[in-house]
């Protein structure tokens, strides 16, 4: 089974090739499907690409830093130029499939007309992955299909991940420097929220909020693991980090479950907002790393339900403390790399895992 996030991208290179299939209908009265759907597919598998930064990757990062009036009419020669790098591919299948009379030359020439069609579409579907990519896969797919246009109660782990001495590098560095740095950070968490199917739901200042149904984060101990992969990523890219900010991040991390209530806000601008408890918890118990000298806090109520943790983690109590606003303490642990794995990194020289104990 897919993880939502595939099933995307699927439906994305699907969508182009349907487009493919109704271009035929429309201007061939249907008399080669096959070769519609094929020219379809090509021409939006390579877009996508570029647009995701999987070929011409340098190309994409130069032109993005360019001003507007230079940036535009660059970002449309260059779908341009991947519309007829995917018709030539299209044409070139098809020719060797035997899906059309014309010779290879007519095959794979680029027409007006198809330009046209093309850029229209890929116009379409680019303006659907900006805006996924805006609001997150999750809550752009809740969005589409209305699910919490009415409160749901829910079951939801919920990791909040500081970014430890932003204050201080922007003081250093300036605001714009800052935002540069908390920006890297962030995008350093995606793909390993991704790989453990959560959502970053939020970005608060230099905190990310990434959260789980219940089910799908206790399962092997997902909301864990993708904290430890996180760390573990910037971890083996301190190097990259020192030469481009000067500094390897830091982060503090508190991870809690439990019920909310979730719905969609606001009336200019809409918001999928979670009210309840578990939010406010998770907030607190974060607060808590500072004064206990540790980087990663988990509640005791969701290690419980956790059952058991990744083998190469271990949770160490650290007793029961009050929370601001709440009148029962709450227990917590820390959540540590294990003997044995600390032994196998000795012996095999491997840098010891960092994580935040000051701000």
């Amino acid at each position: 089974m897919l993880p939502p996030h595939r099933w995307f991208w699927v439906l994305i290179v699907l969508a182009a090739g349907a487009a493919g299939l109704l271009y035929n209908f429309i201007f061939a009265a249907g008399a080669s499907p096959l070769a519609g759907l094929t020219y379809g597919l090509c021409m939006g598998v390579a877009v996508l690409a570029f647009d995701r930064g999987l070929i011409l990757a340098g190309l994409q990062a130069r032109i993005r830093r360019w001003p507007a009036w230079a940036y535009v009419p660059a970002a449309e020669a260059a779908y341009v130029l991947m519309i007829a790098a995917g018709c030539a591919l299209g044409g070139a299948v098809v020719w060797a499939l035997g899906l059309t009379t014309d010779d290879l030359s007519t095959a794979t020439r680029l027409t007006p007309r198809v330009l046209a069609y093309s850029l229209g579409v890929s116009a379409m579907l680019v303006f659907v992955i900006r805006m996924r990519d805006l609001i997150g896969g999750e809550v752009f797919v809740n969005f589409m299909i209305g699910r919490y246009h009415r409160p749901v109660e829910e079951e939801r782990i919920f990791l909040f991940l500081d970014v430890v001495g932003s204050t201080a590098f922007a003081e250093a560095h300036g605001d714009l420097r800052a935002q540069e740095y908390l920006g890297a950070v962030f995008a350093a968490l995606a793909e390993p929220v991704r790989r453990h199917s959560g959502s970053v739901d939020d970005y608060i200042g230099d905190l990310a909020m990434i959260t789980w149904p219940m089910d799908r984060g206790l399962a092997d101990a997902k909301c864990v693991s993708c904290l430890f992969a996180v760390l573990d990523r910037i971890e083996a890219d301190a190097e990259a980090w020192k030469v481009r900010f000067g500094t390897v991040p830091r982060l503090r991390a508190a991870l809690h479950g439990g019920p909310v209530v979730t719905a969609e806000v606001g009336v200019d601008r809409h918001k999928i907002a979670y009210f309840g408890d578990a939010v406010n918890v998770t907030s607190r118990i974060e607060a808590l790393c500072r004064p206990l000298g540790v980087g990663i806090l988990i509640s005791q109520d969701l290690l419980d339900r956790l059952g058991s943790l990744p083998a190469d983690i271990r949770a160490r109590s650290l007793g029961s403390h009050a929370l601001r606003g709440r009148g029962a303490p709450q227990a917590v642990s820390t959540l540590e790399r294990g003997p044995a794995v600390a032994e196998a990194a000795n012996n095999t020289s491997a840098a010891p895992l960092k994580v935040a104990r000051a701000r």
